[in-house]
């Protein structure tokens, strides 16, 4: 497979390389005609609508794109990204219109619970309030596919707490990719599975993520494939845990008998 940055617009010098330094533009890999060239004048520091295409090594990801990944972020970009479960849309913490545009690619309502995606289990503790039956069990099982519904704390923007219960999802991945770009972005990244309305399953190759949303997202980051099924969604608010939605992992630590 060949890593590098897809640009949009190929042909098109103009437009074809809006973000990345000279390296990366000399590099760059295009498919020609693919995508077109496509101006902007919409959300705060993006300034192309089509979005980019980053193909990065599932296992060992290129430095230099991940720091270009994470400086889109940090604009306020949407980004499509790989996990140990399915692909995921994810943006900067407390980026408000950021927000509103997963909402609207996943069409959620108001009271979905996000996710916040942390690199470590020190991290999610900052996040959430964690008794010492709860920590027991989160020590236990991350990293991993699963996602935690804890009592959310003041850190976590309003925006993203369940309105009603105050909790919302944490979860620690087990995959280099997003790692990488949480330990570059040094916080975590607000994030909800990649799966679209209406549909079963979540999105799982990159280069359809790219023809869906190609206008609705900054960039997709290609880790390769993902699988089809989610993370586990545990429950950890109560004095039991409570399994909320089957998916990847063992759920035998979570389940009485």
């Amino acid at each position: 497979m060949i890593y590098g940055i897809f640009l949009p617009g190929a042909g098109c010098g103009k437009h074809g390389a809006e973000y990345g330094d000279d390296e990366a533009r000399s590099k760059a890999i295009c498919r020609t005609g693919a995508l077109g060239c496509v101006r902007a004048a919409g959300h705060r520091g993006v300034q192309n609508t089509v979005s980019q295409f980053f193909a990065v090594h599932p296992e060992n990801p290129q430095s230099r794109l991940i720091q270009q990944a994470v400086a889109i972020i940090q604009r306020g970009g949407v980004v499509a990204y790989p996990t140990d479960s399915a692909y995921a849309l994810g943006c900067q913490l407390g980026e408000k219109k950021a927000v509103e545009r997963i909402r609207r690619i996943r069409q959620l309502r108001d009271d979905h619970n996000f996710t916040l995606m942390c690199r470590d289990l020190s991290e999610l503790g900052n996040y959430a309030r964690v008794d010492n039956p709860a920590y027991r069990l989160l020590r236990h099982n991350t990293p991993g596919p699963f996602t935690f519904i804890l009592e959310a704390t003041r850190d976590v923007p309003r925006r993203l707490v369940q309105p009603k219960r105050k909790t919302i999802g944490l979860r620690v991945p087990n995959h280099a990719v997003p790692l990488a770009l949480l330990n570059a972005l040094d916080e975590p990244l607000m994030s909800v599975t990649l799966q679209m309305p209406g549909e079963e399953f979540p999105l799982t190759d990159p280069y359809d993520i790219r023809e869906y949303l190609e206008h609705e997202v900054d960039l997709v980051i290609d880790g390769g494939f993902c699988g089809l099924e989610p993370t586990s969604v545990v429950d950890l608010t109560g004095s039991e845990p409570v399994v909320l939605r089957r998916g990847l992992g063992d759920l035998s630590d979570f389940e009485a008998g």
